[in-house]
């Protein structure tokens, strides 16, 4: 079993993972020595904060072993992934990769001789969608019925949020007056509209009045934001997305927790004093990575 996207899991198995994570984090030393002697190889293609320290602590904790692997310093950078993942699989217990590109992720995975976890790539990020879910899961008790208004570019994290939360109950409205097409899946986008659980909507305003959660995320890559080639599409991000920004203005009628996948652009996508408010729940959020990633594993790995 991989985990590349949420389309091969049931609501069901979605739930049974984010209900393990918060087990998990509440009885940590039940787990301690569960993945004893196991190894996960972590790739990384694109630069990470979250995802290398919550998959490689995730392995500490469970007692097993996490080799990081920077794609440039390997042969993955000039030889095939097939023959690469194919060599790598057969030393490692499970692998961990965060790609530029969900073909090659494919590619690693029809390769592998082990579970394979997308760490992200340009049209999805489960990994994140599971600790966000995990989150609301704490904080509601339930997720069905729950609310959320995802506001930004649409991207891999607001495609694993549909998924995700269509899946499992969760009303999501999706605010995106940029598409980016890079992460366009329009079977992903059909199958949540049937759900009755999906809608977009150019209305902030309206969007947020009775929202559980508002969730927002970068306007720019973060590979691209100090970028001078991009400097143009920035700006031209910038002036458009600005009145969707989540601040005290738009929050006032709004007793909705402030979520935020990280990492944060202050000032940009969202306001300083939203991201210390009371309601803001993004360092918990980014804590539940790990604890995702340790249900992940354990999921994977077949030890629950």
């Amino acid at each position: 079993m991989h985990l590349i996207a949420f389309k091969d899991l049931t609501g069901q198995q979605l739930m049974e993972i984010i209900d393990k994570a918060v087990e998990v984090k509440r009885n940590s030393e039940k787990y301690w020595s569960v993945l004893a002697r196991k190894s996960l190889a972590m790739i990384f293609q694109k630069t990470s904060t979250r995802t290398r320290v919550s998959f490689e602590v995730a392995m500490t904790q469970l007692g097993g072993h996490a080799l990081y692997i920077d794609w440039r310093t390997t042969n993955f950078a000039i030889a095939d992934v097939y023959d690469e993942s194919q060599y790598l699989s057969r030393n490692v217990d499970c692998i961990m990769a965060r790609l530029k590109k969900n073909s090659d992720l494919r590619v690693m995975a029809e390769a592998s001789r082990v579970p394979v976890i997308n760490g992200c790539d340009e049209k999805y990020h489960p990994s994140q969608a599971i600790a966000d879910l995990m989150t609301m899961k704490e904080k509601k008790a339930t997720l069905e019925g729950v609310k959320l208004v995802y506001i930004g570019i649409h991207n891999n994290v607001c495609n694993s949020l549909i998924e995700g939360c269509t899946k499992t109950g969760v009303k999501i409205t999706t605010v995106t007056p940029i598409f980016n097409e890079p992460s366009r899946d329009d079977e992903l986008l059909e199958s949540a509209k049937k759900t009755g659980l999906y809608e977009t909507t150019l209305d902030v305003k309206q969007a947020v009045k009775d929202a559980d959660f508002v969730y927002t995320d970068t306007w720019v890559d973060m590979e691209f934001f100090l970028n001078p080639k991009y400097a143009v599409e920035k700006e031209k991000r910038v002036k458009l997305m600005m009145p969707y920004q989540i601040n005290r203005e738009l929050m006032k009628e709004s007793d909705a927790y402030i979520m935020h996948d990280m990492p944060i652009h202050r000032g940009y996508e969202i306001s300083q004093d939203m991201i210390e408010s009371p309601k803001s729940v993004i360092y918990e959020q980014s804590e539940n990575r790990l604890y995702s990633a340790e249900s992940i594993l354990l999921k994977l790995l077949e030890k629950y």
